[in-house]
């Protein structure tokens, strides 16, 4: 019995010191439970330099996480195993997000600086009135060349990828919304086509694309194109921006005919735990200042008026990152296309990605 009560108090004494230790940790880091917000972003989509900033300025301590696709996040934020404060969704995944009641709608009497967003990027059909989200990045799909390893006629649209001398020498991005899109922009289609037929069509366009194919890869794809390993990709527009800053040969195109306008807001999660923390980094980062540090580190275009203004000249009138509204005209938002009809362009995709092997 003595034996017993001696394991027992023994037990309690390392309770004890565990207990003690962590709150001796939390006192010299400052970090506690209620302080603590924590963000779960795509990689690499803010400059480090802000966290660091707005940790000095509010008292938060920030937790910091990446997905690297709207799938794996939403999985994440639905399971909810981790209390998530603030996430950073594109625009159909919003949408779903909505639909499942995993959103927090917002209190806009507690956001200073919506008045900075453009009016355009606003009251956008995937949030209404801004009701769950704040808009972040927004940007393009489209082809990046190299002037070097291209003919006289750099593509223009996205037929263009379907010629000989891209044998090889063309690197696609893993994505299936991406690539069965273009390949319907590419026939006259909707990138968000609910049409058996015209989904049809596109795989078997897909197909003849194969010899062109040298790789179809994720990040991988801006040291690929910076160090001349293929021809052309097609991209996102601040993956662009990063590969032509290591790189003068290359240029990034948004095909005229049609295209993917695309846009990431910041929500409050159902996980969240820290909600006053999730409003003041909304507000800091609503800050136009806090924002075109944003843009400049990341190279994405930024939806801040204020912030744009606070850009380089040449960076603001890059009409590539900045596209003009006729060009922003043809441009499709990904819309949630539902279980079933996701489940067949992710089928359609894997389809290409293992015909092409």
């Amino acid at each position: 019995m003595k034996k017993l009560e001696m394991l027992m108090l023994g037990i309690v004494a390392i309770i004890l010191f565990l207990f003690f230790t962590v709150r001796h940790l939390e006192s010299q880091t400052g970090a506690t439970k209620d302080n603590v917000l924590t963000i779960y972003n795509w990689g690499d989509y803010i400059d480090p330099a802000l966290i660091k900033k707005f940790e000095k300025e509010s008292g938060y301590k920030v937790s910091y996480e990446t997905f690297d696709s709207n799938e794996a996040m939403f999985t994440k934020i639905q399971q909810g195993g981790t209390a998530y404060d603030i996430t950073i969704p594109s625009e159909y995944m919003i949408q779903k997000m909505k639909k499942m009641k995993l959103l927090v709608p917002l209190d806009h009497k507690k956001i200073k600086g919506l008045e900075e967003i453009e009016p355009r990027f606003l009251n956008q059909p995937f949030d209404e009135n801004n009701e769950y989200s704040i808009p972040y990045f927004w940007g393009t799909l489209g082809i990046v060349y190299n002037d070097q390893m291209v003919g006289k006629n750099p593509p223009e649209h996205w037929n263009d990828l379907w010629q000989e001398e891209y044998r090889n020498n063309l690197l696609l991005i893993d994505g299936a919304r991406e690539i069965m899109g273009l390949s319907l922009n590419s026939l006259g289609y909707s990138l968000n086509a609910k049409n058996l037929s015209e989904l049809e069509r596109a795989s078997e366009k897909l197909e003849k694309l194969t010899p062109n194919i040298k790789a179809i890869v994720a990040d991988e794809i801006k040291m690929y194109m910076a160090q001349n390993e293929a021809a052309a990709a097609v991209t996102f527009s601040g993956e662009a921006s990063e590969m032509m800053s290591n790189n003068e040969h290359l240029h990034y195109v948004i095909p005229p005919e049609a295209s993917n306008l695309w846009f990431d807001n910041m929500v409050i999660p159902k996980t969240v735990k820290n909600i006053d923390g999730a409003y003041a980094f909304i507000n800091f980062m609503l800050k136009a200042e806090n924002a075109a540090q944003n843009a400049e580190y990341v190279g994405y275009a930024t939806p801040n008026e204020k912030a744009k203004a606070l850009l380089p000249k040449e960076v603001r009138e890059d009409k590539q990152f900045y596209p003009e509204e006729k060009t922003l005209e043809n441009l499709e938002v990904y819309q949630d296309l539902g279980k079933k009809w996701l489940g067949i362009y992710n089928d359609l995709f894997l389809q290409f990605k293992m015909y092409r092997k």
